[in-house]
């Protein structure tokens, strides 16, 4: 009895799976294809991961910084401002007085003033203002922009477009400056040699309104008459709501 063996495939007919790409002879193996990365979407994801993160990072500064005296928070982000707030506190008195008033610093940045104030609705006044109703002016939130009475026309047109329009601000010349421009707020002040000074801008967005030592009162209904001699009445005026 003879014995049947099955014929072993010899590879020329149909050849031998290796199960590596095609079992067809002399064809080469098929590389699988690797999906491109999403590099649009990639970029997309880190961008949006930035600006999280610099979210959460100004969030947690402006938290830190919200919890600071005001002076602290706003002068220190302008190189040159005085902060009188906190070096000469028992000058910043608050008293209503008649007449003529003496003041440690020049110009003033605050202390005993005349019962009115000067109007400070982005008023530019051409002559001297008295500086007891100035201070006033400041006590409300005001920023005060003085400079030499010599600075060139040019400049003088300069300073006054940062101020004519702009509520809680006024302008106006001050005799014996020791620096061309010099403004103030209540307890700051900013000397600067020339009116193109970038941070005159700075100091008027900070400080304007911001630096009111009586929240709620307005720069409206304010004296307008220039002059050196306050008003006699030491009596206040009552302040209107802030704006108007």
């Amino acid at each position: 009895m003879s014995s049947k063996t099955s014929p072993r495939s010899t590879g020329k007919s149909g050849g031998k799976s290796t199960g590596k790409g095609s079992t067809r002879p002399g064809r080469k193996p098929i590389k699988p294809i690797k999906p491109a990365l999403p590099w649009g979407m990639i970029a997309l994801g880190s961008i949006v991961a930035i600006v999280a993160v610099s979210i959460i990072g100004y969030g947690v500064y402006s938290v830190r910084d919200s919890g600071k005296p005001f002076g602290e928070r706003k002068a220190q982000r302008i190189d040159g401002v005085q902060n009188f707030r906190k070096t000469n506190e028992k000058d910043l008195t608050r008293n209503h007085k008649a007449g003529k008033l003496t003041y440690k610093q020049s110009p003033p940045v605050g202390g005993d003033h005349n019962g009115r104030w000067q109007n400070c609705e982005g008023d530019v006044y051409d002559a001297e203002i008295p500086k007891e109703q100035g201070v006033h002016s400041m006590e409300h939130g005001a920023v005060w922009l003085t400079y030499r009475p010599d600075l060139p026309k040019s400049q003088v047109d300069a300073l006054a477009k940062k101020i004519r329009g702009k509520d809680f601000t006024l302008m106006s010349p001050y005799p014996g400056l020791d620096k061309p421009v010099s403004l103030q707020a209540w307890g700051f002040q900013l000397k600067l040699d020339s009116a193109d000074d970038k941070r005159i801008d700075k100091f008027i967005s900070g400080f304007a309104r911001s630096a009111t030592v009586e929240p709620g009162a307005g720069c409206s209904s304010g004296e307008t008459a220039t002059g050196t001699q306050p008003v006699g009445d030491a009596a206040p005026m009552q302040s209107p709501p802030t704006g108007g």
